[in-house]
């Protein structure tokens, strides 16, 4: 074969000398782009243009609907029967059901304490309530505290049983799935499962059961989640705007209008019969919450806030599919990085590919709005608010890719250390005991963990911001240079390192 040069791709009047070589990559950079990036590029935009406004309808539709439910709809206690648990004198405690709560745990050694004592302080009679602390814990010295304290309880008269297994097989779908087969709970027909930091309230599952019991059709009873350390730093304010979104607006519309929504992994009561007939808890996957919920409504089981009963109809199946895991799952996380993060910073190299002010501006201004709904305090932190969510989009990108491709990574556990408000009171503590206040005794941790993939985007955000400030005419630079920094602030861990001194 005859050998093959540089030499045969370039015309002959493009002399390869080291003086010249950036007017040849420019000329060389000019003979593609008409031809071969301008079409692909001008297909990206309009592929994303098109993903912002169903997007964008999806997010207004659920926004009327909430509206509507809130002004129209009545409370749950009205639309559904439901009457206050008694005691009874003749029968005593067995008017109310056998309930069994779930605690999974693993090395948690912060709020430990806090989540048992939450459990044991439910306002249920102590015959008609088992708990289950389910450990996983790999520290010794941590699932020791944790039996200690499940053995004080006990011996205070508390029906609670420490339960550990040889492996974590299935993450935590396993711990639950194992904590089902034990005989002694054969007698209980609801479920509470409570994450280590959920902190149920003494009245929870009297608020919650009498949907259940008199109502045969809902298999799941969700509240919603409280964040105690919400104003700890900017991170977690920025995470309790997403997940109060979330909670007022996704799942409201999801169990009002399409008898469907996720089940959020803790905070809620099960009816034990309903997670046995849709197949108990599976390891095939780190979503069991929402895999458990799929297929139990897709068994005609019903959830809280849900309307007639039916059996599953074809729309329903669609709203699953299309909304549920299409859009919120797929699209959405896809279409905010690439659109905003590669694709339109690209199109500042190629003036020919003009993207409108519309999908630029207006759009993410009005999602931006929309997705404030759910927490009006924070209304002002909106601006920063779309840059997390830009950069966690990379994120819930590369997740939604390997799980589809089932990568080596699908079914990996990264478990989150829950520290609750364990860093305040401490610091309150320690900050009293020497005379000062806590935040004289706050510092910031650089470089915790650098996060290179970050920090290579951020660059490429930087390289094209500069570019159109030199070059542009729309100011985008201002964008891409912010976007740059939260790359940047990312990369270097610089989020949520707050420390005591």
């Amino acid at each position: 074969m005859a050998e093959v040069s540089l030499k045969s791709f370039i015309p002959e009047s493009f002399p390869l000398s080291t003086a010249d070589i950036t007017g040849q990559i420019g000329l060389l950079w000019e003979l593609i782009k008409v031809p071969f990036v301008v079409p692909l590029l001008r297909v990206a935009v309009y592929m994303g243009l098109v993903m912002s406004m169903i997007v964008s309808a999806e997010r207004l539709s659920m926004l009327i609907v909430v509206l509507f439910v809130k002004l129209f709809m009545k409370k749950p206690e009205n639309r559904y029967k439901w009457e206050p648990l008694q005691e009874d004198v003749e029968i005593g405690d067995s008017a109310f059901p056998m309930v069994l709560v779930q605690i999974p745990m693993y090395n948690e050694k912060e709020v430990y304490k806090i989540s048992i004592g939450a459990a044991c302080n439910l306002s249920w009679p102590a015959d008609r309530l088992l708990i289950q602390v389910l450990d996983d814990s790999s520290d010794p010295d941590i699932k020791d505290m944790i039996e200690k304290e499940c053995i004080r309880r006990e011996n205070k008269g508390v029906n609670i049983r420490y339960q550990t297994r040889e492996t974590r097989r299935g993450y935590k779908a396993g711990n639950l799935k194992e904590g089902m087969k034990h005989d002694y709970i054969k007698e209980c027909e609801y479920v509470a499962i409570f994450d280590a930091d959920f902190r149920p309230e003494p009245d929870f599952l009297r608020r919650s059961i009498p949907f259940l019991m008199h109502n045969p059709e809902l298999a799941l009873a969700q509240a919603r989640w409280k964040f105690v350390n919400s104003d700890e730093c900017l991170s977690t304010r920025m995470q309790e705007m997403s997940l109060d979104y979330h909670f007022t607006v996704e799942q409201e519309v999801g169990s009002s209008t399409h008898a469907f929504f996720g089940f959020n992994g803790t905070g809620g009561v099960w009816r034990i019969a309903a997670i046995n007939e849709a197949g108990g808890w599976k390891d095939r996957t780190t979503v069991e919450d929402m895999d458990l919920a799929v297929r139990a409504s897709l068994k005609g089981w019903k959830f809280l806030y849900l309307g007639d009963l039916q059996k599953v109809s074809l729309w329903k199946k669609v709203y699953v599919i299309y909304n549920f895991f299409f859009v919120r799952r797929i699209m959405v996380h896809m279409f905010n990085f690439f659109f905003y993060n590669v694709i339109f910073p690209l199109t500042v190299f190629v003036p020919e590919v003009d993207v409108p002010k519309w999908g630029t501006i207006y759009i993410p201004f009005i999602l931006t709005t929309l997705s404030s709904f759910g927490t009006p305090r924070s209304f002002h932190l909106l601006f920063y608010w779309i840059l997390f969510e830009n950069v966690m989009a990379f994120h819930r990108t590369k997740a939604t890719i390997i799980g589809l491709l089932e990568g080596k990574r699908a079914n990996e556990w990264v478990v989150t250390k829950k520290l609750g408000d364990a860093f305040k009171n401490k610091s309150n503590t320690e900050s009293e005991a020497q005379g000062e206040s806590p935040a004289k005794r706050v510092r910031f941790k650089l470089g915790d963990g650098i996060l290179l993939h970050e920090l290579e985007l951020a660059m490429f955000l930087y390289v094209c911001g500069f570019y159109d400030f030199l070059y542009g005419r729309n100011n985008y630079f201002i964008y891409m240079f912010l976007q740059a920094i939260a790359f940047t602030i990312v990369g270097f861990g610089y989020v949520g390192t707050i420390i005591p001194m």
